[in-house]
């Protein structure tokens, strides 16, 4: 009887036919660092064995992971797994009272963090944190003359677990034989856009069906390149990340530092990228502002053939073939102007760009398939193990979420409720005041959609969040902050109007793009909110936001809005982790500002405690010129 499915199963696979060839990169004062399956296998049997050995870490005991994508994050994640442990990771930025919940929740007992960073902040809450009884840091920079009883440096462990390796050649092969597919192999929280953060429990089933029904829809070859640079804490990049490399092959590549992963980006150039929107929208408006400023004959080239990507964009978009004419305008285009465009931002080689995490508005869209990028939108959550469902090449439609990916079933109730079933649905959840039933397999996470007859998917909002407007039709806040964040200039938007007479907005603009605005009009501003608040910049963003609502139906225009004087922060918890927009909780922090925007009131006074001393300041309410009656 073979060994069951398991993720370390799948690592000695790999590492027994592939020892000498790449698993992963990762760049370190400018070098990029080459780490065999071999050297992978080495280094996660040696962890394994010193957590066993020195820590008694034992089947269904949890660890914890807190740091950048790193090498070492792979390693920990996997040795627990060896040993039939269970990993949670914790977003690198989380704040002590963040990293609290999370250990207290999860009841890990070790924790392996990256740096001095994150060993100060679990130091920090020691006594919050009664369980975890040992801190593993590999990043020893600084740590020098830390002195406590619970802080083992990485490194010593590793060399602790090469000599255990000797003493027991066959640890890591007996360990894997005993594993099972239907054991838990991770606990990975949910985005928590409401109320707290839910532990999904995931088996290696879970975890391995996710990954190979995304590859039976885009294959990933052998030493295909990812460029892995969103949280290992978030589902999406852990499949991406950690298992389908074990199924394929794919060489994963780690950038140096967070404010790198640009130019790192570019030097890799790698054949599949996972963002979410935020990131494709900032590398459109950087690109948006650097072609204002080239050239005169830049931007007359530019424009020459951006008219025949719009074209063939636009085809392609809504499942139409583009006239001959306009393909090889698009080809010639390509072959002068849009390559360079993809190479500058670092994707020449890349076979497919995936959109996860949320919608990214049809504009941005039809931008990249302008100038040849395969940017394709995906659905999916935490308890499906990710991504569910997936745009196919030629098959690509501005505003779907694309069609289920193999083995995974989907009805839409009358209600617009999605239930969705297929292997990689979840074990359950941590905790038993979350679970919510799982009927025969089928699962709702709360959005709302519809499906068209060639099976696309289309998401309309969350459910709590649909309006119901006075003339009795219904208004999804979503689709109007989406209108509204396809200008250039809007960076973040967040509507309400759930039991108010018309709908409101508070905005953040974009700093780079308004910023190029001002600097042209020569308007001086030392900081965005200088720049969010100068009367020009209000002027012209409500030139802005008057033009997008032209085109919307009466009852779902915004008729009010405020520029928030800071933009919206994961650590002011008003994103989460994954830059999601955290609605309930915008709600009620800002309070005091919506409700002054259904008032004949024309500013709010908004107190910023953020600082030593509070200040108070002043927001303008602007109100659109336009004919809203509602119809």
């Amino acid at each position: 009887m073979g060994l069951e499915r398991t993720l370390p199963v799948l690592l000695t696979e790999r590492a027994s036919k592939e020892k000498n060839e790449v698993a992963l990169r990762q760049k370190y004062l400018g070098i990029w660092n080459e780490i065999t399956w071999g050297d992978y296998y080495e280094k996660v049997e040696q962890l394994a064995l010193a957590l066993s050995d020195k820590f008694h870490f034992k089947k269904g005991e949890i660890l914890a992971i807190i740091g950048e994508n790193k090498p070492q994050w792979l390693y920990s994640q996997m040795a627990t797994q060896v040993l039939e442990g269970i990993s949670v990771g914790i977003y690198q930025e989380s704040l002590p009272e963040q990293i609290v919940y999370y250990l207290n929740d999860s009841k890990a007992r070790i924790v392996i963090a990256e740096d001095q960073e994150q060993v100060d902040k679990l130091l920090e809450i020691e006594e919050q944190i009664p369980l975890v009884e040992h801190i593993i840091y590999y990043n020893p920079q600084g740590m020098r003359y830390y002195n406590h009883p619970k802080l083992v440096d990485f490194d010593e462990l590793l060399t602790l677990g090469s000599s255990l390796a000797r003493e027991k050649p066959g640890f890591f092969r007996t360990q894997t034989e005993r594993s099972l597919g239907k054991n838990v192999a991770v606990i990975a929280y949910s985005a928590a856009t409401t109320g707290n953060p839910k532990g999904v429990m995931l088996t290696h089933d879970n975890l391995i069906a996710a990954a190979e029904s995304l590859i039976a829809i885009d294959q990933m070859t052998k030493k295909d390149d990812y460029f892995s640079f969103l949280p290992l804490s978030w589902i999406h990049e852990k499949v991406l990340s950690t298992v389908i490399p074990l199924i394929t092959g794919t060489v994963v590549n780690f950038p140096e530092k967070p404010h790198t992963v640009i130019g790192d980006l570019r030097e890799i150039g790698p054949q599949t990228l996972m963002a979410p929107p935020r990131v494709y929208q900032t590398l459109m408006s950087n690109f948006t502002i650097r072609m204002e400023g080239s050239t005169w004959f830049k931007k007359k080239v530019f424009n020459l053939f951006k008219k025949y990507g719009d074209r063939v964009a636009e085809a392609k978009l809504n499942n139409r073939k583009p006239s001959g004419g306009d393909q090889f305008m698009f080809k010639l285009g390509d072959f002068l102007v849009f390559s360079a465009i993809r190479d500058h931002l670092g994707l020449s080689r890349t076979k497919r760009a995936y959109v996860a995490g949320a919608a990214l508005q049809p504009e941005a869209f039809h931008f990249y398939h302008s100038i040849g990028l395969n940017l394709k939108q995906t659905y999916g959550g935490t308890e499906f193990a990710g991504i569910a469902f997936v745009h196919h090449d030629g098959d690509i439609r501005a505003g779907s979420t694309g069609i289920p990916l193999p083995n995974t079933e989907v009805r839409v109730e009358e209600n617009g409720d999605i239930y969705v079933k297929n292997p990689a649905i979840f074990s359950e959840y941590l905790n038993e005041e979350d679970r919510k039933m799982v009927v025969d397999g089928w699962i709702s996470i709360g959005d709302c959609g519809r499906m068209d007859d060639d099976g696309h998917l289309y998401i309309l909002d969350r459910q709590e969040d649909i309006i119901t407007a006075l003339n009795g039709k219904t208004v999804y806040p979503r689709i109007i902050e989406n209108t509204l964040k396809s200008s250039p200039y809007i960076q973040e938007a967040v509507c309400y109007g759930k039991d108010r007479p018309y709908m409101t907005a508070i905005l953040n603009v974009d700093l780079n793009s308004v910023g190029r605005w001002a600097d042209k009009n020569r308007i001086i501003y030392t900081e965005y909110s200088d720049l969010s608040r100068h009367p020009q910049v209000v002027e012209f963003i409500e030139r802005e936001v008057t033009k997008l609502m032209s085109n919307v139906p009466p009852e779902a225009r915004v008729r009010k809005f405020a520029i928030l004087h800071k933009q919206f922060n994961a650590n002011d918890g008003e994103l989460t982790r994954t830059l999601k927009v955290r609605r309930k909780f915008i709600e009620d922090k800002y309070k005091s500002l919506l409700d002054g925007m259904y008032t004949d009131s024309l500013e709010v006074m908004m107190t910023e405690s953020d600082r030593e001393a509070v200040e108070e300041i002043s927001l303008q309410v602007i109100q659109l010129k336009l004919d809203q009656e509602v119809a």
